[in-house]
Formats: structure tokens, C-alpha cells, sequence
């Protein structure tokens, strides 16, 4: 039997019948038709299924979806600030190279996000610490790193690139 939960998806009021020990990853991924949110370990151990929840990052697989009731929740599809824009985390993924083959982009995004929202101006050590719960088993995190950086330093307005 399916329970029927009210939430805020990307600034969208939404109704969804949701399997009552369902994780808020499938009612994304396969009630509110969200599949920018990765399924990867499905034990909250790589980072992929990060959303934002109430302004703080969660691993939608560790959340149950009736949890999110009443909830406002951010997927990497609600990153995007405008259709045809990219936001200048994406930007900068893009300029650094820091996506390879991509699975794991979205939960570096949205990671990415709620970090520079809580801190517009984080240190390496900062970035580095917020993305520990993240996995990516190509790039090497180097490049995930400096475009967080640069990102930062676009949205700030500064024009400059942190080094």
C-alpha cells in the first residue's frame, strides 16, 4: 500500500504515492520521473544520490520518502537556474574536466551546491571535507577540487579564479 506525501521538489509543490519503506532515491527516481539522481551503492557510501533536503546535503538511498514529507528537496535537475542555463558549478565541471564518464557528476553537484550555499568562500580543506562522502573512481579529485574553486570565485562575483 502506497502512502501519499506532499513535498517541494526544485520549487515545485508535489504530491507522491510512495512505497512506505521506499528511499526517497526511487520516489525521485521512479515516482517524481527525477533519474539525474544516481543510484550507485545504494548504502549511503558513494555520494551519488546527494540531494539537497531542507538546505542540508542527504543521501536520498539513506532517507526513507515519507521522511520528506512537508520537505523542500534540490535535485541536480533543480541546479539548473534556467532552461538552456548552466549553473557555474556545471559551468566549471565542464571548464576543469572534472567529470569523466559522469555517474558520479550529479552527486558532486549537488554536494558542490549546498556547500558554497552554506560557505561562498570555502578553503581547499573545506571543499575537500565536504566532498569526502563522495566517490569518483575516475578523475582523481584534483579537477572536482579546482572546479569547486573557481566556482566559488564566479559566484562570488570576483571575477578572479582561486588558486
Amino acid at each position: 500500500m502506497r502512502t501519499m506525501i506532499q513535498l517541494v521538489i526544485n520549487d515545485e509543490p508535489r504530491e507522491l504515492a510512495v512505497e512506505p519503506h521506499g528511499t526517497l532515491l526511487d520516489a525521485l527516481r521512479n515516482d517524481a520521473c527525477l533519474t539525474g539522481t544516481k543510484k550507485g551503492c545504494d548504502v549511503g557510501e558513494c555520494g551519488s544520490c546527494t540531494v539537497i533536503v531542507d538546505g542540508r546535503p542527504v543521501n536520498a538511498c539513506l532517507m526513507l520518502a515519507p521522511e520528506a514529507h512537508g520537505c523542500h528537496v534540490t535535485t541536480i535537475e533543480g541546479v539548473q537556474p534556467a532552461p538552456g542555463a548552466v549553473h557555474p558549478i556545471q559551468e566549471q565541471f565542464m571548464q576543469c574536466g572534472a567529470a569523466q564518464c559522469g555517474f558520479c557528476t550529479p552527486g558532486f553537484v549537488v554536494m558542490s551546491k549546498a556547500l558554497l550555499d552554506e560557505n561562498p568562500h570555502p578553503t581547499r580543506d573545506d571543499i575537500r571535507f565536504a566532498i569526502a562522502g563522495n566517490i569518483c573512481r575516475c578523475t582523481g579529485y584534483t579537477k572536482i577540487v579546482e572546479a569547486i574553486e573557481k566556482a566559488a570565485a564566479a559566484m562570488a562575483g570576483t571575477g578572479k579564479e582561486a588558486s
